[in-house]
C-alpha cells in the first residue's frame, strides 16, 4: 500500500481531504483528451484507474451527497446511463 492509497483522516465535514479534492477535480471541465488523467496523476498522485475506482466507492457515500449534491447527482446519473446501456 502507497501512501496516497492509504486512508486519509476525515476533515470536520467528515469526508477526506483526499475525498473533496475528488469531487474537487470532478467538478472541472477539461479541455482536451488526456488532460484529466494528466491532473488526477500530478494533482493527486494517483492513476487515472485507482482515481475512478475511489470516485465510485465516494458517490455512493451520503456524506459525499450533503458536501456536493450536484457533482455527486450527476454522477450518479452518468453512471446508471452507461449500466442501462450495457
Amino acid at each position: 500500500m502507497t501512501a496516497s492509497d492509504a486512508e486519509p483522516a476525515p476533515s470536520p465535514r467528515g469526508l477526506s481531504d483526499r475525498d473533496l479534492a475528488l469531487l474537487a477535480l470532478e467538478r472541472r471541465s477539461w479541455a482536451g483528451p488526456g488532460a484529466k488523467e494528466r491532473a488526477i496523476r500530478e494533482e493527486l498522485g494517483i492513476s487515472p484507474v485507482r482515481y475512478f475506482q475511489l470516485l465510485n466507492a465516494l458517490i455512493e457515500d451520503e456524506r459525499a451527497l450533503r458536501e456536493d449534491p450536484v457533482t455527486v447527482n450527476r454522477l450518479r446519473r452518468l453512471r446508471e446511463a452507461r449500466r442501462e446501456r450495457r
